[in-house]
């Protein structure tokens, strides 16, 4: 097996762990390593990379799942449309205003990303690249704005393009700022996101965009996801809430984010 598909299989295998500690609350070696046709080392290997996430926590023959609220999971587009609409609303109106003509930008698929475009209406003379099906359809009827669309396979559950072609459709462009949307954020572990695809196209984006504008409510603090997209000190910008506390807050600034603020009430 290639190292590249010996990569995906542990992602898969592991996000099929956290299906079951889901389903079960509990899981036991010997049986997960018959399911999967893997040595029992190889799976205490993925339950020691999820309790170092705070997923699960390992106990004899097994695992336990971790029931505190720093367990990020993944909400249908639907459900994450409605929830702290206001905010993101707030959110989205202030990462509009740092958009001035003959910005090249991107915008992340996500609820606040497609915020962000409703907002941008009126904009001219910019470019804008997005691998969310969302985003691109409300900035259909802003004619002066160029837009771009990554292509690639559909994820529909988010509608979110990723794969080889979305990432080769970034190759040959520089952007002014990335507006990226998070599942979680910590300041140990990162910038974090649920599909292992969604974040190697992020990390891509991330690599052709000259300022990284994180666009999150506070509800993603303190929350991780499977896969790391970057390292919080790499974030140029956080545009959040109030609801932030003071920890973080402080401890972002001491990594050299930059934060701005809307009120959450």
């Amino acid at each position: 097996m290639s190292e590249k598909k010996s990569v995906r299989a542990t992602s898969e295998r592991r996000e099929k762990i956290i299906s079951f500690l889901k389903q079960q609350g509990a899981v036991q070696v010997s049986d997960l390593a018959s399911h999967f046709n893997v040595s029992t080392v190889t799976i205490r290997g993925d339950l020691a990379f999820l309790e170092k996430l705070g997923i699960a926590t390992r106990a004899y023959g097994g695992a336990l799942l971790n029931e505190q609220p720093g367990i990020a999971s993944e909400r249908s587009l639907a459900t994450k449309q409605t929830e702290h609409l206001l905010v993101k609303q707030r959110i989205a109106r202030e990462a509009a205003a740092m958009i001035v003509p003959g910005s090249a930008i991107i915008l992340d698929s996500g609820t606040t990303t497609y915020e962000i475009a409703l907002q941008m209406g009126d904009k001219q003379e910019i470019i804008v690249m997005t691998n969310g099906m969302n985003v691109a359809n409300a900035l259909l009827d802003a004619v002066d704005i160029e837009l771009l669309v990554t292509g690639g396979h559909l994820r529909r559950s988010s509608q979110s393009f990723y794969g080889s072609q979305a990432e080769r459709s970034l190759e040959n462009y520089h952007f002014d700022m990335l507006f990226l949307g998070v599942d979680g954020l910590t300041l140990t572990q990162g910038v974090t996101t649920h599909n292992e695809n969604e974040a190697r196209l992020n990390r891509r984006m991330c690599e052709v965009a000259k300022r990284i504008v994180v666009v999150a409510d506070s509800s993603k603090f303190n929350r991780v996801s499977l896969h790391r997209i970057i390292d919080t000190a790499r974030i140029d910008v956080l545009i959040t809430d109030t609801g932030i506390s003071h920890t973080m807050h402080k401890g972002l600034l001491e990594l050299g984010v930059d934060i701005v603020l809307v009120d959450n009430l």
